[in-house]
């Protein structure tokens, strides 16, 4: 493959940008599209990139070596914005006589991330406008952990921004105003590796109190909430590096939370340099010429722009797997995301660890309601058939339990054992228990018997859609860490069918919550 500079063009949403990309950034040219008021209008910004970019390509393009391809955000984003750069992308290739790249702007962040860090197999959490996803690589693809139900973090900042009549975008203003406020209580809404910000929007608008101290609250319930999913990740996985990408990444506040949480948990922590951070041609660019060099091109008959495009649905062609195994060796002992496990006399003594990233009145009161909920959830799942252990004391911040020395199902998926999860979930649901976690962390598997475990997010509804989640939730962990995901699938929802009623309805919810993910 001709090697050279390849001309990234990229234009999703605000900015309209290009870079030539050879061994490492020659040129990064920006013109961002600066609305009026109020948001991101799509056919504006798509007539603002119309207006300007023939001079970026000028400006990139002067007293350059021409490229050996083009590169262009083919996807996810707003299509009117995206057709402007897919035309021009095409036109460019034409004239130059060079091949023509589509890039997936959410994997572009991921791979300019790596690049910036030196990393070799991170953990990404990607936080920006439009999108909040924890995500890693896994046998040819980038599997998504965990993401946002309902709106980014960056937009959700956006919207409380406007409510209180500043300007867009918000994140920066928000950040400023925070640092001299004080912290008062707001919703925050995590359900395993997702999280959802529409509540916490709302609390936030409606509060009594002044603005300072709501940017600041926001910002550490919305941040804590990022960081609490990510260390979820690198506890599922084992992987010991983290990258933190997307606009939202240039956040201090954000940046301090992740470090300090790798800090604790011995992981690399990397953020790219500002330039890498935002929407950026650089990041199209090299992501275009690590695709050439692999082969990945396109004809120009299936150079469509679009704007649903999935990160979990690229098929990475240029990298290779992990030599070693993903498997870090603290999966195997006792420690997870949220507790230490302490074993003794044949009992197991659940301890909620207090997070330095989170705010100290925070910290103690998710710890205080997860503890007393997790406790009285346990023994009401019990009751209802499901095999859990016996708990024989709690405290504010500890449960003791009887000791299940079982293998986690991650280490033993089969069709037969996720079938019987489907019944012990099918009957969890029946009582109006949703567990809130449901990773193939929390089953374990002892003499032929399931057990279920750490029911720390758990609640009490009846309601189809927290049901709907729940399921989702154990979902996206199949996919993203087993080749057999469908098959598994398959037999869960067997074993679901047969426990309880509604499983049509609530398997068909499900369904409707993974498309929330694809920019629908």
């Amino acid at each position: 493959m001709k090697t050279g500079p390849v001309l990234g063009i990229e234009g999703t949403a605000w900015n309209l940008s290009a870079a030539l990309f050879d061994d490492d950034l020659i040129k990064l040219v920006s013109k961002p599209y600066k609305p009026v008021q109020g948001g991101i209008h799509p056919r504006e910004a798509a007539q603002h990139h119309a207006s300007v970019i023939t001079s970026v390509m000028e400006e990139v393009l002067k007293g350059n070596p021409s490229p050996v391809a083009v590169a262009f955000s083919q996807g996810p984003g707003l299509g009117p914005c995206l057709r402007i750069v897919g035309t021009a992308a095409r036109a460019l290739a034409l004239s130059f006589g060079v091949p023509l790249i589509g890039v997936n702007h959410c994997v572009a962040h991921v791979e300019i991330g790596r690049f910036a860090s030196g990393f070799d197999d991170p953990v990404v959490l990607y936080a920006s406008g439009a999108n909040t996803q924890v995500l890693g690589y896994l046998q040819g693809r980038y599997r998504i952990f965990g993401e946002t139900l309902d709106i980014g973090i960056g937009n959700a900042i956006d919207k409380f921004a406007r409510s209180q009549g500043l300007p867009h975008p918000g994140g920066p203003e928000v950040e400023r105003i925070a640092k001299d406020g004080e912290y008062i209580p707001l919703p925050y809404t995590v359900k395993g590796m997702d999280l959802a910000f529409s509540g916490l929007v709302s609390a936030a608008k409606e509060a009594a109190a002044p603005l300072e101290d709501v940017c600041y609250s926001f910002q550490e319930t919305a941040f804590a909430m990022c960081t609490e999913v990510t260390e979820r990740a690198l506890s599922q996985t084992g992987k010991d590096e983290l990258i933190l990408v997307g606009g939202v990444g240039m956040n201090k506040r954000l940046q301090d939370m992740l470090a300090c949480m790798c800090q604790d948990r011995d992981a690399a922590f990397s953020v790219p340099i500002p330039q890498y951070l935002g929407d950026n041609g650089a990041m199209i660019a090299y992501t275009g010429r690590v695709m050439l060099e692999a082969g990945s091109v396109l004809p120009v008959e299936a150079s469509r722009v679009n704007p649903s495009y999935r990160a979990d649905q690229v098929d990475v062609t240029w990298r290779k797997e992990p030599v070693t195994s993903v498997m870090h060796p603290e999966s195997y002992g006792a420690r997870g995301a949220e507790a230490i496990i302490r074993f003794e006399n044949r009992r197991a003594f659940k301890i909620r660890v207090s997070k330095r990233y989170r705010h100290p009145e925070l910290d103690r009161r998710l710890i205080a309601e997860r503890t007393r909920a997790e406790a009285r959830l346990i023994a009401e799942a019990r009751k209802a058939g499901v095999r859990t252990p016996v708990i024989s004391e709690i405290t504010t911040d500890t449960i003791v339990m009887d000791q299940v020395n079982g293998v986690k199902l991650k280490e033993c998926l089969s069709p037969e054992l996720l079938e019987e999860a489907g019944r012990m979930v099918g009957n969890l649901h029946a009582a109006q228990i949703v567990h809130g976690d449901l990773t193939t962390c929390n089953f374990l598997v002892q003499d032929g018997k399931m057990w279920l475990i750490d029911f720390g997010l758990s609640g009490t509804s009846a309601e189809i859609e927290h049901r709907g989640v729940d399921i989702h939730v154990l979902f996206q962990v199949l996919e993203s860490t087993s080749k057999d995901a469908d098959t598994l699938k398959e037999a869960f929802i067997r074993g679901y069918r047969e426990k309880i009623a509604v499983a049509d309805e609530v398997l068909e919810r499900e369904h409707e919550i993974e498309l929330r993910g694809r920019y629908l």
